[in-house]
C-alpha cells in the first residue's frame, strides 16, 4: 500500500524539506521505493537530493502543470517528471523556481486535484514524501488533497505556535471539503534543546491543550547544516548521530513494522 505523506507549514524556516529528505532517505535506506516530490519553488528539496543548483534537470514540476494547463500534444505526465537520486531506491520530481508564476494559472482554472489524480496510479512505490512551500497556496491545497497523512513541523518558538491553530484549521478545511481520508498524523518537534526552557515550556503548553504532538523531538544540530551543505540526509553523513536516530525513531513510529 502506498502512503502520501504531505510536509505542511505556513511558516517558512521550520524543516519542512529537511524532515521530508531525512524521512525519504530513511525510507529508502529500508528498501522501500521511495518518491519525493519537491513542490516549493525554493526547490530545498531538490537542492538537498540533487546537489548544487546549478544541476539543471530536463523535466520538472513545471513541465507536469504546463501540460495541465496548455494541454500540450505530447504530454509527459507526472512519471516523465521523476528524477533518479544519487541514493538507491530514493527518486524525485524536482521543483523549480518557475512553478511560482503558474500558480495564479492553476488555481484560476480549478486544477487543484490534478495532483491527487495523477498520483493515484503510482503503485510501485511505497512512501511518497511531499515537500510544501511556506505558505497556503494552490502548492499547498493541492499537496494535502492528494496525501493520506499530513505533518506538522513545529519550531518551538512562539511565531509557530500562534499559527499552529491556523495550520489545524486548513487541514480541517481539506479534510472537510475535498478529502475525508486525509489523516493528521502529528506535530513534529523540530529543532529542540532539551537544556531550554523556553521549547519545553511551549510543548507542554501544546500537550496540556491535546493536540497530536509526536513523542519523538528532533535535535537542534550544526550536524543538519553539514548535511544539507553536502546533499547528504543524515543516515548517509552520520548513521549513528543522535539527530540520525531521532529521524529513524520518527520513521518507525509512523511506518511501524
Amino acid at each position: 500500500m502506498v502512503i502520501r505523506r504531505a510536509i505542511f507549514n505556513q511558516k517558512g524556516g521550520v524543516g519542512k524539506s529537511t524532515i521530508t529528505c531525512n524521512l525519504a532517505a530513511i525510507s529508502a535506506y529500508n528498501n522501500k521505493q521511495t518518491l519525493v516530490i519537491d513542490l516549493d519553488p525554493q526547490g530545498n528539496s531538490t537542492q538537498y537530493l540533487l546537489g548544487s543548483t546549478e544541476h539543471v534537470c530536463k523535466t520538472t514540476l513545471v513541465d507536469y502543470f504546463e501540460e495541465q494547463l496548455y494541454r500540450t500534444v505530447n504530454p509527459k505526465g507526472l512519471r516523465g517528471c521523476i528524477h533518479e537520486t544519487p541514493f538507491q531506491r530514493l527518486d524525485l520530481v524536482p521543483s523549480h523556481s518557475d512553478l511560482e508564476d503558474l500558480a495564479e494559472k492553476l488555481a484560476s482554472r480549478h486544477k487543484m486535484s490534478k495532483l491527487k489524480e495523477a498520483l493515484d496510479s503510482f503503485s510501485d512505490y511505497d512512501n511518497i514524501y511531499i515537500d510544501t512551500p511556506p505558505a497556503l497556496n494552490f502548492y499547498t491545497r493541492s499537496a494535502l488533497i492528494a496525501a493520506d497523512a499530513c505533518l506538522i513541523p513545529f519550531d518551538c518558538d512562539y511565531f509557530s505556535r500562534r499559527s499552529l491553530h491556523v495550520l489545524l484549521d486548513t487541514i480541517s478545511e481539506v479534510q472537510r471539503d475535498h478529502s475525508s481520508r486525509l489523516k493528521l498524523e502529528g506535530i513534529v518537534v523540530n529543532q529542540f534543546q532539551v537544556t531550554a526552557n523556553l521549547p519545553k515550556r511551549i510543548v507542554s503548553e501544546l500537550l496540556e491543550e491535546g493536540l497530536p504532538v509526536l513523542d519523538t523531538y528532533l535535535s537542534s544540530s550544526i550536524k543538519i547544516r553539514e548535511s544539507r551543505e553536502k546533499s547528504l540526509p543524515m543516515v548517509h553523513l552520520d548513521p549513528r548521530h543522535k539527530l540520525t536516530m531521532q529521524f529513524e525513531a520518527l520513521y518507525l513510529k509512523l511506518n511501524p513494522p
